[in-house]
Formats: structure tokens, C-alpha cells, sequence
């Protein structure tokens, strides 16, 4: 019922009724929408009367959420009270919407307004926004939204996702927990407004940008099976950066609440990976082209894909009589004179790199004095979007230069750089594309940077600027980038010339090569950006984007969903309908019921935890151990991947107790019986030939080992850094793959390691064999437990499986449990969190036992 009250608000606020009129009392609710929504029942009756939405029938629904809605608003100037509201045409969230199309999908806008909205006007100004441009406002008073934005993300995640650590408190602000808890309440209080609009079933969230990062635990703890995707428009930096962050382990387990997070890059999305493995220890996986993390059973895919321009609106700007006007007072001012010019177009902050480009144009001067008279470097500065000191330091900074290298190469008629700072309106700043030879981007760090996609755009130009320039209709366009390594479109522009901006000589140096290229080549370098940049679209962007969320989410309805966790450290169990997790109650019950039963235990990840540095079980351990199989209907098994040695000396108090070493290599069913093997064992020769590799691939990574074993070598990297011995690992097994391909044995990956041994041995034949033994002595179980953690205890849940299936050695009305370590894909159908829940459950089973044994006693 709730969530069908969530569905339709839109329409609600329309009047948009199925077979009626709306109501007086219909419409007088209508109009305090804002204040009613956060109350699902008030309108969950007038709801129910609708069978069907055709707006919901055919269209599918996305709330688009940033930090700003696409939204201009001016107050009034009329005398009469209100605001007037027009859309952002240069807002990406617009753009976004334009480019997916509106045929098939409603796009609602939730956001804060540039605005200060008094809140005595709030109402009116929610319900015009939400009928008129399906915009939902969310209203920060003050000094919240000041904390929020210009305390911590501004002075602590912005600086820090551009590589700017706060090493003093002059160099960007140091961490402050107050400002980060008004952080977290502008998330939830974005989460209040969403929770007005959405119908949690069918409806997309796209959020964007790092102002909103813990954002998707709000949603996720409301609704487990919420389809939400993510985009952060900045850089994310590399781990050793983002760990100096004290709220690291909140914002990525916030993210992961998300179903797909975007990046830019492969760089960005390659150190977002790198600090899920490093700090909370999940590995990913690329499966057919498609990179995800899996996190609590649930998937968390990685999309990489810079986002585009509004191909549309650009090339209508060019078309602007306006635009052809600037164009020829542009060509008057330069060309006309003889000048070349250079264009730079960036934000007047620390990260734009405006100072460093004009020392690389007084380099250029300098080493090149020919170009002295003939080259004019046009710098745009749009006004920064912080606030601060360091703001005021690059405004001086940049003025000092610039009046320095034009007293030092000025000279009447010819004035080498020249800075705007006036806002320019879109059409001048094209115009300043159309006419420039060559566009300089020089930022030290820059999330994407749309200025060169927008200056290739602008060079194709058209027939009329064409005249204007004095180019031939049919006439090849051309066009040079000069462009920073350290810019998120940088990777996709082959054809530019890529620098270090803090290389000033190499800056100066690219910029004379741009001047002095050939125009064939200019020409070449120019239709080949134009033929990325007009493909690859904002609308391309965000079909792309849409579609793969879709995809992610698609599974959703076939999964068990159910939260754990408090606070930013909630998070949402995904289970498969037939995985599930195994009850105390339900396996003892089953454990009192039966007779027969057969019991197989993986030792390392699931009696002895996996980090534990002391390998051997404790004496809790083998107590519970030596119950279990004095129990007269029982018969256990420990499997492990260990030696016969190391099973023998920790398992020497347990007389009844068998024994699997090496995967089922070697296997004895009592300590007074003879070890014996499961498979024809070789020799071991091939040892010769894959240990000289092993000790290659442990000398050069720091914390690796190796293992001998009598039929295996195992080479762990465990102890080693996780991305270098995950890389290590896979050179290593196709290096072992090659020199041992005429060799009788299998090279396998496994948690942490790489391991080598004879062909046909697995952990399955341990499962097989001690099912077939009990069928020999006439014990057909009706009760089977099977615990594991990895790779290696899938092949018992396999056997188990099967003969469940087939009826042979076990019977058909068995209790089986087969059981995996922590929530994964899984053979088995059960599994428990961790060895502490494994340690409980099996205490709780030698209780039984216990108490029988002692009555079997008494009588």
C-alpha cells in the first residue's frame, strides 16, 4: 500500500485522475503537496481507486538527484510577490534529460535552488516547481547548506579527491567531524524528499556527484530493492590519497549501497576499486566486458564512460546570427591583424592551471621570440565555485603574470595575453572556439573538462561562419588540443597533445608544435575528435548509463533482501530465493531426528579463521571435535588443503576423527587406521621445474611464500600488498600453466594463493568416499552437514548435490546441509557468516550428542 501511494504524486499534482474529475477536496489537497507527501496514508485511499497509471503503464520513471536543480530562479520584479522560474540550458541534468528523450521515460529533477526561498514561501514554491517543471526543491536553511557545501565538501572532499592534502591548515582544511555530520543530514534530508516522489518498485535514482556520496544508505535502508545508480562527475583519487580521509570506510560502504557506480576513467575507477580491496577487503571480477564487486550477495557493477556534450544545442548556438556577429568581430581583432590565436577557457581555481599556462606562454615567447607579434593568448576566466584564500591567491597570482609578460612582450597594437574576465554569455565563448587555432587546457587535476569537446564541436562550424573565416564551403576543418595528462577527458583525445602542466618548458614546447604543424596533419588530428566527440554524445552518455542500470537491476525481484548494520554502516543481504541462511533451530532439530549422518568440515576459513596467524585449532575445538564423533550416528571429517604432518599433529587426540590432507590427496577414516591415497600419485618431478618459477615470483613480491607439500607447491601472497600479489598471482599461473603443460597436474588459483597438484585430486573424492565407505557398512546417511569456504569446497557441495539427486548414497529423505562461509555464489544452498557462527553451530550439535551419549550411558 505505501509504495503504491508513493506512485503516481505526479499526476496526483495535476489532476491527473483515471476516470474522474478531481475533486474540490481533491484539489485543495493538491495544493499542499509538499507538506502532505512525507505522509504515505493521507493519499493511499485516493490511490486505490486507481487500477492502472497511464502515465507508469508505458513510461518508465527516473529521478535524476544532484546537489542543484536545472532550475533559474529570480525573484519577482513587478512589485507582486513569488519567483519566476526558467530552466538551466547549461545544466548537464538538463542536457541529461534532453538526451535520453522523453518518449519513453519521465525524468524528475530532485535539488536545492541557487536561490535562498523564504520558508513561509516554500509551499508555493514546491507545488509550481513540481506541477510546472517536475522539479522537487529540497530547502537547507542557511547555515546548514553552508557547512554542507562550503565547510565539508568544499574543504575536505573536494581538495582531497584533486590530490590535496591537508597537511597544515593553510593547505585546504583539516577534517571536522561537526562539518561532516551537516554532510550527512543534507544527505538524509535529500532522502526525505526523494522518499516523497518515488515508487520504490519501478522507479530509477540517478544521483551525481560527490555532495551526495552517502546518499544511497538513505535510500537502500528504505528500500531494499531500490534501482539506484551513481555518477561522480570529480576525480577519485588514488588509495594512499583517499585513506588519509577519516570517514573513508562510511563513504565506500555508502557507494556500494549503490547498484552502478560511474566514473569517468579507467584511473578513477581503477583507485576506487583499489581502496575496496585495500580497506574493506572486496576483491572484483570483469565478466563479458563488465566490471562489478560483489557486496553482501548483492552486485555492485563499475561503469566507465566519460560523459558527452549537447550536440543539439551547440551546433543551434552556432547557427545564431549573434554568434556569426562575435565570430567577425573576433576575425577583425586577430586574423585581420596577422595574429594567431591560442584559447583558454577554465575556472579561476587552484586546479585549472591558469598560472602554469601563462609561464608556458612566456616560455614560448622567450624560446621562440618569431612567434613575438604574431600570437595572442585569449584566456577566459569564469568566476571559481568556491570560496577562500586560495581563490584570492590564483586572482593574484594570475593578474602579477599577466601584467608581467605583457610589459615584458607588449608593444602598441599587439598585447600577447589577454584576460576576460567578464561572465561571457555562451554564444561570445563559442565564437572564441570557432576562431582560435589551437585550445589549451591546462588543469592539474580536473574531473572531466568539457572545453575541448566543445572547441572540436565549434571548428567543424558551418556554411556561414565559414564565409565569415574566409574558408571554401568543402574546405577540411582543422583544430589542435593541447591538453593535460591529468584531465578526465584527456584519455579519449588521441589526437591532442597530451603534457604535464607542471612541465613548463614541455608546455611551451607543445604549444610551438601546434602553432608549426603541418595542415594536413591539424586537419587529420581534427576529424578524428570530431568523429568521437559527435558520437559520443551527452545523450550517448546517458543511454548508456540508463540502460546498464537496468541491467544491474534486473535480478532484483528474483532476491531476499533484508538490512543489517546502524547508521553508515548499514548495508543489504541479497540472497538467492533457494539461499538462505542456516537456522540453529532448524539444523538441530534435524540432528535429534536422524541416526545416520556423515559430516565434512573444511579447516582453514572454516574452523580456523583465515587471518589467524597460529594455524592449529583450539582446545575448545578438538573438545568439540572428540564429542561429535563419540557419538556412536556420526561419522566427521576434517578436509584440508594442510599436509599430512601438520592434520596429524593437531588432530592427535582425536581417535575417531578422519582425516582428508592435501584436497583429498591423502585421506585415513581413524587415527589407528593407514593413511591411503584417493588417486595414483607420480612422481613428483615437475617439482624441479615449477619451484625455480615460484621462488622467482617470491623474490620479487614482498610478503609472498611457498608451501611444499608432499604432492603440492602452494605459492601464497597472503601476507603481500592485495593489487600487486592479485597481479603476480595471474603472471604466475600462466607462467606455471606454460612450463608445466606436458606435466600430470592441475595449476589452480586459489583465496591467496597459487597452487600446483596431480591431476584428478579434489575434495570431492573425500565426499564420495566417505559416503560410499558408510553405504559399505550399511549406513545410508539420513543426515548430512558440509561445511566450506572456497573454490576448493565447491567440489563437495557438487557431490553432495548430486547424490542427493540421484538417490545412491544418500537417502532420499536425507536432512542435507550444504554450507558456504559468508554470503556468496555458492553450490551450497546454506550458508553462516563467519568460523565464530561455524564455532556456535557446532558446539550446539555436540550438545545433542553429548546428552545422548549420556544416556546411552546411563541405560
Amino acid at each position: 500500500m505505501v509504495s503504491r501511494s508513493y506512485s503516481n504524486l505526479l499526476d496526483l499534482a495535476s489532476g491527473e485522475l483515471s476516470g474522474e474529475l478531481p475533486s474540490p477536496s481533491f484539489n485543495r489537497m493538491t495544493r499542499q503537496i509538499p507538506r502532505i507527501m512525507t505522509v504515505a496514508g493521507i493519499i493511499s485511499d485516493i490511490d486505490d481507486d486507481r487500477s492502472e497509471s497511464s502515465s507508469s503503464a508505458h513510461h518508465e520513471r527516473l529521478i535524476i538527484v544532484a546537489n542543484q536543480l536545472p532550475i533559474k530562479s529570480h525573484r519577482k520584479t513587478d512589485g507582486s510577490k513569488g519567483y519566476t522560474f526558467t530552466w538551466d540550458k547549461n545544466s548537464l541534468l538538463l542536457q541529461l534529460k534532453d538526451g535520453l528523450g522523453t518518449e519513453d521515460i519521465d525524468v524528475i529533477y530532485v535539488g536545492c535552488l541557487k536561490e535562498e526561498i523564504h520558508p513561509n514561501e516554500q509551499d508555493e514554491v514546491s507545488q509550481t516547481l513540481l506541477e510546472s517543471f517536475k522539479c522537487v526543491p529540497t530547502f537547507l536553511p542557511p547555515e546548514l547548506f553552508t557547512r554542507f557545501y562550503h565547510g565539508f565538501c568544499k574543504q575536505h572532499l573536494w581538495p582531497l579527491f584533486h590530490y590535496m592534502l591537508p597537511l597544515s591548515p593553510d593547505l585546504g582544511g583539516r577534517f571536522n567531524r561537526s562539518l561532516f555530520q551537516a554532510y550527512v543530514s543534507v544527505n538524509k534530508i535529500f532522502a526525505d524528499r526523494i522518499m516523497e516522489v518515488i515508487n520504490p518498485e519501478d522507479d530509477y535514482v540517478w544521483i551525481h556527484d560527490y555532495h551526495l556520496m552517502v546518499l544511497p544508505t538513505f535510500l537502500r535502508k528504505r528500500f531494499n530493492r531500490v534501482k539506484l545508480g551513481f555518477f561522480l562527475h570529480s576525480p577519485f583519487p588514488s588509495s594512499e590519497i583517499y585513506k588519509t580521509l577519516p570517514v573513508r570506510d562510511e563513504l565506500l560502504r555508502a557507494l556500494l549501497n549503490s547498484d552502478l557506480i560511474g566514473f569517468h576513467t579507467f584511473d578513477y575507477a581503477r583507485h576506487f576499486l583499489s581502496c575496496c580491496s585495500r580497506l574493506l577487503g572486496i576483491s572484483y571480477e570483469s565478466k563479458r566486458g563488465y566490471i562489478s564487486l560483489e557486496y553482501y550477495g548483492r552486485t555492485v557493477t563499475i561503469k566507465i564512460l566519460p560523459v558527452g556534450i549537447h550536440m543539439n544545442q551547440l551546433q543551434s548556438v552556432l547557427n545564431l546570427p549573434e554568434t556569426e556577429s562575435k565570430v567577425s568581430e573576433l576575425v577583425a581583432q586577430f586574423q585581420d591583424q596577422g595574429m594567431t590565436m591560442l584559447l583558454g577557457v577554465d575556472d579561476l581555481d587552484i586546479f585549472k592551471g591558469i598560472s602554469l599556462k601563462l609561464l608556458a606562454m612566456e616560455q614560448l615567447l622567450i624560446q621562440h621570440p618569431e612567434w613575438q607579434g604574431r600570437v595572442v593568448l585569449v584566456q577566459i576566466a569564469n568566476p571559481a565555485r568556491g570560496t577562500g584564500r586560495d581563490v584570492k591567491e590564483v586572482k593574484t597570482e594570475t593578474y602579477s603574470t599577466v601584467k608581467r609578460i605583457n610589459e615584458a612582450f607588449g608593444r602598441p597594437g599587439y598585447v600577447p595575453v589577454i584576460l576576460i574576465e567578464e561572465p561571457l554569455r555562451f554564444y561570445e565563448r563559442v565564437a572564441y572556439y570557432v576562431v582560435a587555432e589551437c585550445c589549451l587546457v591546462t588543469a592539474v587535476r580536473d574531473g572531466m573538462n568539457l572545453i575541448p569537446y566543445e572547441y572540436v564541436i565549434s571548428r567543424q562550424g558551418n556554411e556561414r561562419l565559414d564565409k565569415v573565416l574566409g574558408l571554401e564551403p568543402s574546405a577540411p576543418k582543422k583544430s589542435m588540443l593541447v591538453v593535460s595528462e591529468f584531465i578526465g577527458c584527456s584519455p579519449s583525445l588521441s589526437g591532442a597533445i597530451r603534457v604535464n602542466p607542471w612541465n613548463i618548458d614541455a608546455v611551451a614546447d607543445a604549444m610551438d608544435c601546434a602553432l608549426e604543424l603541418s595542415e594536413p596533419e591539424k586537419q587529420l588530428r581534427h576529424e578524428k575528435h570530431y568523429k568521437y566527440v559527435s558520437s559520443h554524445d551527452v545523450g550517448y552518455w546517458a543511454h548508456s548509463f540508463f540502460q546498464d542500470l537496468e541491467r544491474t537491476c534486473k535480478d532484483h525481484v528474483r532476491r531476499r533482501c533484508w538490512g543489517i548494520g546502524f547508521g553508515l554502516s548499514f548495508r543489504v543481504v541479497a540472497l538467492d530465493l533457494n539461499f538462505r541462511k542456516l537456522s540453529m533451530e532448524h539444523i538441530v532439530s534435524a540432528y535429534k531426528r536422524t541416526t545416520t549422518r556423515a559430516i565434512l568440515l573444511d579447516y582453514d576459513g572454516t574452523l580456523m579463521p583465515q587471518s589467524s596467524i597460529d594455524k592449529s585449532p583450539t582446545s575448545k575445538t578438538i573438545e568439540t571435535l572428540n564429542i561429535l564423533c563419540r557419538d556412536k550416528n556420526n561419522m566427521v571429517f576434517v578436509v584440508s588443503a594442510k599436509s599430512r604432518d601438520s592434520l596429524v599433529e593437531w588432530f592427535g587426540d582425536c581417535d575417531k576423527l578422519g582425516l582428508a590432507a592435501e584436497h583429498g590427496c591423502f585421506l585415513r577414516l581413524r587415527r589407528d587406521e593407514e593413511w591411503e591415497t584417493c588417486v595414483q600419485i607420480e612422481e613428483c618431478g615437475w617439482k624441479q621445474n615449477a619451484r625455480p618459477v615460484m621462488t622467482l615470483y617470491t623474490e620479487t613480491t614482498d610478503g609472498s611464500t611457498i608451501e611444499d607439500k608432499e604432492t603440492a607447491l602452494v605459492w601464497s601472497y597472503e601476507d603481500a600488498d592485495p593489487d600487486f600479489g592479485s597481479c603476480q598471482a595471474k603472471e604466475l599461473l600462466d607462467h606455471l600453466e606454460s612450463v608445466l603443460a606436458n606435466e600430470p597436474v592441475t595449476v589452480k588459483r586459489g583465496q591467496s594463493c597459487v597452487e600446483v597438484k596431480p591431476q584428478g585430486v579434489s575434495k570431492g573424492l573425500v565426499a564420495k568416499r566417505l559416503l560410499t565407505t558408510m553405504q559399505e557398512r550399511g549406513m545410508i546417511p539420513d543426515f548430512v552437514l558440509c561445511i566450506g569456504d572456497d573454490r576448493s569446497d565447491e567440489d563437495m557441495f557438487e557431490v553432495i548435490t548430486s547424490s542427493v539427486a540421484s538417490g545412491e548414497l544418500i537417502s532420499p529423505k536425507a536432512e542435507v546441509f550444504a554450507c558456504t562461509v559468508g554470503n556468496k555464489p555458492s553450490k551450497a544452498k546454506y550458508y553462516l557468516d563467519d568460523t565464530v557462527e561455524i564455532g556456535r553451530l557446532m558446539h550446539g550439535l555436540a550438545s545433542v550428542s553429548e546428552q545422548s551419549v549420556d544416556v546411552f550411558a546411563f541405560e
